[in-house]
């Protein structure tokens, strides 16, 4: 059986140090505009009809997905570094 989804009760946002969290963005160009997603946030992932509109979108969809892990008391992963890179192939 999976995990259970943690549903934190509503209640009075209380004041806490805000913290900053460099989370890597993936943002695909597909036939439908763009793809984007959090590859250390499972599940994390929006698309656009511009690449703007798709940056905005993960980074809310980022936002709101931290925002719920430090409500369930779960751990933020952090990210030392992060690379994308294109590689040319020929076959």
């Amino acid at each position: 059986m999976g995990k259970a989804l943690c549903r934190p009760r509503k209640a009075a946002k209380t004041a806490r140090a805000a913290t900053k969290y460099h989370m890597p963005a993936v943002i695909e160009k597909d036939e439908d505009g763009f793809f984007a997603y959090c590859p250390v946030l499972q599940g994390c992932y929006t698309q656009g009809k511009t690449y703007e509109e798709a940056l905005k979108n993960i980074r809310e969809v980022i936002e709101l997905h931290i925002e719920d892990r430090l409500a369930c008391g779960e751990e933020i992963p952090k990210m030392e570094s992060f690379s994308i890179t294109a590689v040319e192939i020929t076959v």
